[in-house]
């Protein structure tokens, strides 16, 4: 298992540095060896992740983002860190009744972590809060003499 964590500005501009972050930690794993998780869908989450703690929590200190890489089946955790104690807005699909307006900008952050990812959630921290989400490895491509 590797781990590793970064400080990112409490700007907009941490979303762009989050999402190559993680595409670079990503690309360079070895899908034979440990399972890389889908790179698009981390970068996606992550974003979701960074802007949310950009946008919905005050500019006291940096932002952290933690990844966390699972050993054999592979996969992975992200977590982004802010001084935000609040709880994050709902980790859970809406009611089904409930209309989404499809004009509307915000909202939908939450429910794509919520769909895509394997598992995800919050957590209190000494200095703030952790959200989260884990992604599983996607298989390796089978050689081609095996299909």
């Amino acid at each position: 298992m590797a781990s590793w964590r970064v400080e990112l500005p409490h700007t907009t501009a941490a979303v762009p540095l989050a999402r190559a972050l993680i595409r670079t930690a990503l690309a360079d794993i070895d899908p034979a060896a440990t399972g890389r998780p889908d790179r698009d869908t981390a970068e996606l989450l992550t974003a979701e992740l960074v802007a949310n703690a950009v946008e919905h929590t005050a500019g006291r200190g940096p932002i952290e983002l933690v990844v966390e890489l699972f050993a054999s089946p592979g996969g992975c955790q992200i977590e982004v860190h802010d001084a935000e104690p609040a709880r994050p807005g709902q980790l859970v699909c809406p009611d089904p009744e409930t209309e989404i307006d499809p004009w509307q900008e915000h909202g939908r952050g939450l429910l794509l972590i919520r769909a895509l990812s394997r598992d995800c959630g919050h957590r209190p921290t000494a200095h703030g809060k952790a959200v989260w989400f884990t992604l599983p490895a996607i298989p390796a491509p089978r050689p081609r003499s095996e299909r």
